[in-house]
């Protein structure tokens, strides 16, 4: 039997996804199984529509060595284990003459821990709500939810968190769930052998396609700590997020009260004077914290510097008594002592790394309302991280339908530490690129219309012009408007001031569930919804529901966020253009994903208006402009007016 062509594989899997090969489809899939067969680095921008999930797994499927697919979101997670796969493995199965396994895999602190599900949770002041099991009708929430998880433990096959419906909050998840530094491993645990999480670690090393997340991913390759199994080749999906979450991962945070938990952890198991000593120097952190005030430290204070020493010798002398100071009844796998150690090397690990104070290390105070002070370290930047740990051993393919900023790949390419191809030098990855396009007809299909008479947004204060461009544009839709707000406040403001003014419900984020909010969206043409950053990336409304897109402002980071102004700082220290390459570049990142809620079917038609002139004015205007879909564009607001009314009218007509 010969060998089946990629075309005839590919087909295969769209029949059997119940589909049709769409524009673009052929030529990625082509794309990625040249890079894997040349052991290459390739970027792909494939817009909404383009069905880039199987133009990675049918020629990922067919290469036949294990393959880790990354991807961001929960859904997508989701779609490809629950849908995408298991249709594609059915397809391609005779035509490969084997079946490809497949497995996902996340953070072990997604999974139900059995061990702290029966012995309760390691006991200190905050902790201890396991005696809820033991009322009969607890009436709590956190008790009914503790209660709801110990009856699903005995039915779940899983015990992964995303497949307990309904959720429950995060408080009753911590209280069954460990992080990798409290594990006590399989080995050592009484209830190893049953352990979802190694259950989960076994499947995937016997699976040819293992689904994770950029989290999991970048702990596996940072770490030094393999979780994932060995693999060939890594697919990252939704890859204009790898940048923040390999950021998130590797940085680090200290506050008081996360001391203060390992203070009380560590007391009862370590001799009177290690634990005096980290209390003493835990009230010292405590003092310098109630003064912080929220910025970046170009160097530490004195102050702190004396505070984060102190710890960081404390924490070292309790880790010490914690191995040696133990006896019959305490052993070194108690759960007791694993949670202890973990919560007190964390404290010694961050408060060595600021108190070193490398030049590629970030540091900055926070402030909360709820939470307090805190102290972070971040990496100035991640592009070598990534250069060395995960394009150096393996072929790697990106894609996501926002991978071309400003009109190119340059930009999404140096941030994870790789060059063009073709460019001189042997130790820098280079990467292929290959724009796909999209099935939809952008300039027929959407509008963007900028108004451009707009007063430029200042830092602060209510923007009484914006509001009622809004409004009018909110009323010539007819509803059907997703808002999209630079900040929680401005939405606030936006919701409360067209609820007075229109006779249509507005949606606000944070009111309800993000689910439930763009059901409630969807469901009905005449409603708007308004909110920031996580609506910008997580709505997918195809339909007569959302015709108008609004971005109040272009989204550039605060002027004093510490992370994105030491990295625009180190930029213009190099020779580079600072706000281009950091400031623009994350705002056109975010204008193209919140762009593209716009149109995601052939039929979808509207207007995507930015209500900040500094799109059309500004010199960088045309950069950002060029990191949009390709929509018709327009400056004139009575013709998006006129635009929407029609667009409204005709989505009345059909639905008649």
């Amino acid at each position: 039997m010969t060998k089946p062509s990629l075309p005839e594989l590919l087909h295969a899997a769209v029949t059997a996804v119940g589909g049709t090969e769409r524009p673009g489809q052929a030529a990625m899939a082509e794309a990625v199984a040249e890079a894997v067969d040349d052991n290459a680095h390739l970027l792909v921008q494939a817009g909404t529509g383009t069905g880039k999930s199987l133009g990675y797994l049918v020629p990922a499927l067919a290469h036949g060595e294990r393959v880790v697919v990354a991807t961001a979101t929960l859904a997508l997670q989701r779609q490809l284990v629950e849908r995408d796969l298991p249709r594609t493995v059915d397809a391609l199965h005779p035509l490969l003459r084997r079946r490809p396994q497949f497995a996902m895999l996340k953070g072990r602190s997604n999974y139900l821990c059995l061990h702290r599900l029966h012995e309760g949770v390691p006991q200190d002041e905050e902790e201890g709500l396991f005696d809820q099991f033991e009322a009969a009708a607890p009436s709590s929430k956190l008790g009914q939810d503790l209660l709801r998880l110990r009856d699903w433990s005995d039915e779940t096959e899983t015990g992964d968190r995303d497949d307990l419906t309904p959720g429950v909050s995060d408080r009753a998840w911590a209280q069954v769930s460990i992080s990798s530094r409290e594990c006590l491993g399989a080995g050592k645990c009484a209830y190893g052998a049953e352990c979802f999480a190694e259950q989960a670690r076994e499947r995937a090393k016997l699976a040819d396609v293992v689904v994770t997340n950029h989290a999991l991913l970048a702990i596996d390759a940072i770490e030094g700590a393999p979780v994932l199994p060995q693999h060939e080749v890594l697919i990252v999906d939704e890859a204009h997020e790898l940048v923040s979450r390999v950021t998130g991962v590797a940085t680090g945070e200290l506050t008081p009260g996360q001391v203060n938990r390992a203070v009380r952890r560590a007391a009862k198991l370590v001799n009177e004077k290690a634990a005096d000593a980290l209390q003493t120097a835990a009230e010292g952190f405590e003092r310098v914290m109630e003064l912080a005030l929220p910025g970046r430290l170009e160097e530490v204070p004195e102050d702190l510097g004396y505070a984060l020493l102190a710890l960081r010798d404390a924490a070292r002398t309790v880790i010490s008594a914690l191995g040696a100071t133990r006896d019959k009844s305490v052993q070194d796998e108690d759960a007791v002592r694993k949670q202890a150690l973990a919560s007190v090397e964390t404290i010694h690990g961050v408060a060595e790394r600021i108190t070193q104070g490398s030049e590629y290390d970030v540091v900055w105070y926070e402030r909360h309302d709820r939470f307090g002070a805190s102290v972070r370290v971040a990496p100035l930047s991640v592009s070598g991280l990534l250069r060395e740990k995960l394009f150096a051993e393996r072929s790697v393919v990106l894609t996501s339908a926002t991978l071309k900023l400003g009109g190119d790949f340059n930009g999404v390419g140096a941030s994870l530490g790789l060059a063009p191809e073709g460019t001189a030098g042997d130790d820098i990855p280079q990467w292929k690129g290959l724009d796909v396009g999209s099935p939809f007809d952008y300039p027929k299909q959407g509008i963007l219309y900028v108004a451009r008479h707009l007063a430029t947004p200042g830092r602060e204060g209510s923007r009484t012009d914006m509001l009622d461009e809004l409004a009018e544009l909110v009323e010539a839709a007819g509803g059907r408007t997703l808002g999209l707000f630079s900040s929680m406040r401005a939405a606030q403001a936006a919701a409360e001031e067209l609820r007075g003014r229109l006779d249509k419900p507005i949606l606000l984020q944070g009111e309800e569930t993000l689910g439930e909010l763009i059901k409630n969206f969807a469901a009905d043409p005449e409603t708007c919804l308004f909110g920031t950053l996580s609506l910008w990336q997580g709505v997918d409304v195809p339909g007569a529901s959302c015709q108008l897109v609004v971005m109040d402002r272009i989204p550039f980071p605060r002027p004093d966020d510490p992370l994105m102004s030491a990295r625009q700082k180190a930029v213009e220290e190099a020779g580079g253009n600072g706000f281009m390459a950091v400031a623009a570049t994350h705002a056109a990142l975010l204008m193209a994903q919140g762009a593209g809620r716009l149109v995601r079917a052939t039929g979808d038609k509207g207007v995507v208006a930015v209500l900040d002139p500094r799109l059309a004015n500004a010199r960088y205007g045309s950069y950002l402009r060029a990191s949009l879909p390709d929509f018709w564009y327009t400056t004139d607001r009575n013709q998006a007016r006129r635009s929407l009314a029609a667009i409204d009218a005709a989505a009345k007509a059909n639905d008649q």
